[in-house]
């Protein structure tokens, strides 16, 4: 991209936000002729305001399609840029599965240090840690689809494809932090597919958690709500307990309660989380087998966001008064974080905004990229802002300038 004239680039952001050149033109105030010569190099864009008036209009940076590298803010640059969508979104276009049906893959990497890269990028997203993260991203999946199809018919081809599978899910859930639903879904969906090759029922199992969230992300609640309970079912164990089917059951549970909590379904939230809450006592205590971080803190989480999702905040503070502080502290930075930004919005629905700010600051302080890049951070820190009375406290005021945010 960064070799090809300014008016290729406009020509391919237009491609991919599915205008036609009429659309496009309409949209800048100019004539589809112009937009034509634009895009074959026979007008030139030599004026600042025109480029900024594109940009505008195909939602991309500016220095994208001056080829550049965007500018990073500071307090910004753990955050996942439109740079590194686009690249993991090119990278989960690559059907090198289907190329090694005609060729020998010329390259893998070794599957240990495959093992070695995905573990740390599981580590990565459980500490909230999403522009790293999504830096790695787009090598990580070309090496893991790579390795999968070099192994496809070698001893190794389950593993090859257990850990393509994972890669899949930690993209899927990092672009669903973002906003990027749909990406989100693709991935999720990409990995069901894979797991099954991979022959690991739980990897599906946590597949299927993926693409319930990214349903419900994308407002498909009804069907985030089925593809849990179903997946759920089938995983329900029997006879001698394993912690990580117990894991994987009760995370599709907890999935399932968001969805029912969403519709306003209480009866099935208060089941499912009963569910869930018996799986985590079989556990013994909080665990993070298959990267799921289950266990009875997560639960007492997910109850909280549960009546958030309810409209019932009294029900959510008083649940988090009561979260064992042990527990709390010994979970990883992404799930406190996100609880503090769930407990936020269960704060602003009882009026106490006050209280809201400092769980906004806390989940800041922790993970600043889960405050920080999360539409939904954005919105709950906004409707803050137009509650409070005068001018807000000086850390909520720069913690909204940093994020640019406004009442």
């Amino acid at each position: 991209m960064d070799e090809l004239p300014i008016g290729r680039r406009v020509a391919y952001w237009r491609g991919r936000r599915k205008m036609s050149q009429q659309v496009f033109a309409d949209r800048l105030g100019k004539s589809k002729s112009w937009v034509d010569k634009v895009e074959r190099g026979v007008r030139r864009l030599d004026k600042f305001s025109i480029v900024y008036e594109i940009a505008d209009v195909l939602a991309v940076d500016v220095q994208l399609l001056l080829g550049k590298e965007p500018e990073r803010r500071p307090e910004t640059q753990n955050c996942i840029d439109q740079v590194e969508v686009e690249e993991i979104r090119a990278a989960l276009e690559r059907y090198d599965q289907m190329s090694a049906f005609f060729q020998v893959v010329p390259h893998s990497p070794p599957l240990p240090e495959m093992h070695k890269a995905v573990s740390h990028a599981w580590l990565t997203y459980q500490h909230a840690k999403y522009g790293p993260l999504a830096r790695v991203l787009p090598k990580l999946l070309r090496d893991a689809q790579a390795a999968d199809s070099a192994y496809a018919t070698t001893e190794h081809a389950h593993d090859a494809a257990h850990l393509l599978g994972q890669v899949y899910q930690i993209a899927s859930s990092a672009l669903r932090k973002v906003g990027e639903h749909e990406l989100s879904w693709l991935a999720a969906d990409r990995s069901i597919a894979v797991s099954q090759r991979a022959g690991d029922q739980l990897l599906a199992g946590l597949a299927s958690y993926r693409v319930g969230s990214a349903l419900l992300a994308l407002g498909r609640v009804r069907p985030s709500l089925e593809v849990n309970v179903n997946i759920a079912n089938r995983l329900a164990p029997s006879g001698e307990l394993d912690p990580d089917r117990l894991s994987v059951y009760g995370m599709l549970l907890l999935n399932g309660a968001m969805a029912a909590a969403r519709i306003g379904d209480s009866a099935t939230v208060r089941d499912l989380l009963a569910g869930a809450d018996q799986a985590a006592n079989a556990m013994g205590g909080d665990q993070n087998h298959y990267w799921t971080s289950f266990g009875p803190t997560n639960v007492e989480l997910h109850r909280c966001a549960t009546a958030v999702e309810l409209g019932d905040g009294r029900t959510a503070v008083d649940t988090h008064e009561r979260i064992d502080p042990d527990g709390f502290a010994a979970l990883l930075p992404e799930r406190r974080a996100h609880h503090y930004l769930d407990i936020a919005r269960g704060y602003t629905q009882i009026g106490d905004v006050d209280k809201a700010s400092e769980m906004l600051l806390e989940g800041d302080r922790l993970a600043p990229s889960e405050i920080r890049c999360r539409p939904l951070a954005h919105e709950v820190l906004s409707d803050v802002l137009r509650r409070t009375r005068g001018a807000p406290p000086a850390p909520v005021a720069e913690l909204a300038e940093q994020m640019g945010v406004g009442v």
